[in-house]
């Protein structure tokens, strides 16, 4: 049975779940507005080959992030060595969101892993309007009084979708996020926090080939969100290290049904 756990930092909580009992290290790491119990469904197959983690990310599932309104990758590798065997490699498996972080962990510490498998993962390409949001002061400030007041957010997106500058599935996907004023809230905390994850696609590359590390993506060939084409241009020159596999689906690829093909990448 999974066990569901707590570490201590600057006092906060990040909760975690852990289950297996392999030699096998499994960081998880979930999307955005998820929990890392969505990984729970793989624990059946990888218990006796793997030990797998899946963390709650500030302002997610149960952790308690009462420390600064930001994460730093430092941070969040020291607390996974405080959590596995020193000495060992991990491999890290993120969706979404949690791409991103373990596209970052992989360029600042290629040493300590040894293996990734990432699905529909953020990341690969930059986000203008997340750039704008918590890199710069101004675009900060505007993003802060923008989550409070966020009427001629709207309005802009409205005329955005009529010119067809927006798909109507990032509208609705962004919609979901921002019509709540408790969840705009939560939107402005968890990418002001998180804002220290941002890869470079360079230096990934040159990680990559120069620690042969495989790395396994999953996309959605149907996808709005994360689009493949961002896994292929990372894929170019390193076909030997990196396979970028299609699904008939959309982005949400973290589910039982999409499993075997989860499991491939995992186990080769």
């Amino acid at each position: 049975m999974p066990a569901t756990l707590f570490i201590e930092y600057q006092g906060s909580r990040l909760h975690y779940h852990r289950f297996g009992y392999g030699n096998q290290w499994l960081f998880c790491f979930h999307g955005y507005g998820e929990e890392g119990e969505k990984f729970l469904f793989l624990e059946e197959a990888l218990s006796q080959t793997h030990t797998v983690i899946a963390i709650d990310m500030p302002f997610h599932g149960k952790t308690d992030w009462r420390a600064p309104l930001l994460l730093e990758p430092v941070v969040l590798m020291d607390i996974i060595r405080q959590i596995v065997p020193p000495g060992i490699t991990i491999q890290l498996l993120g969706y979404s969101m949690g791409g991103r972080v373990c596209l970052q962990l992989l360029e600042m510490y290629p040493k300590e892993i040894s293996h990734l498998v990432l699905l529909a993962p953020d990341g690969l390409h930059k986000n203008p309007w997340q750039k704008l949001a918590t890199q710069t002061w101004l675009g900060h400030q505007l993003f802060r009084v923008t989550m409070q007041y966020p009427g001629w957010m709207f309005t802009m997106m409205g005329l955005a979708t009529k010119f067809r500058l927006f798909n109507k599935s990032i509208s609705r996907f962004a919609h979901h996020y921002l019509d709540d004023a408790g969840e705009r809230q939560k939107l402005y905390q968890r990418w002001t926090c998180m804002r220290k994850f941002r890869p470079d696609l360079h230096q990934l590359k040159q990680t990559i080939a120069a620690h042969r590390i495989p790395v396994h993506l999953l996309f959605g060939r149907y996808d709005r969100v994360i689009v493949s084409k961002h896994g292929f241009r990372l894929q170019e020159g390193l076909e030997d290290l990196i396979t970028v596999e299609e699904l008939e689906t959309g982005h949400h690829l973290l589910q039982e049904k999409y499993k075997a093909s989860l499991l491939k990448m995992l186990t080769p």
